[in-house]
């Protein structure tokens, strides 16, 4: 069964690694980088916003597998954004 986990650990990981978080501008819309998202008690989901989706998504899974965190890439339901669910064994 999944621990506990949290968002800012998460974030903790992806800053620590040279990730740039995402930041969204009204006028000319979201910065590349990551968004963490915390989904309940024992899962956190990984985004990434702007040009570069799925090169962004596999970058940060590497980081975070080898941080030792359990990494399942995921979509939204209805074929909405693609996002990886991040948990702990």
């Amino acid at each position: 069964m999944a621990r506990h986990i949290r968002a800012t650990d998460v974030d903790a990981v992806l800053a620590y690694g040279g990730f740039e978080p995402s930041e969204f501008d009204p006028q000319s819309g979201w910065t590349p980088g990551y968004r963490v998202v915390q989904s309940g008690r024992r899962q956190v989901n990984v985004f990434h916003d702007g040009a570069g989706e799925a090169d962004g998504l596999d970058a940060y899974r590497l980081a975070l597998q080898a941080a030792g965190f359990h990494v399942i890439p995921d979509q939204q339901p209805g074929g909405g954004r693609r996002r990886l669910h991040i948990t702990r064994h």
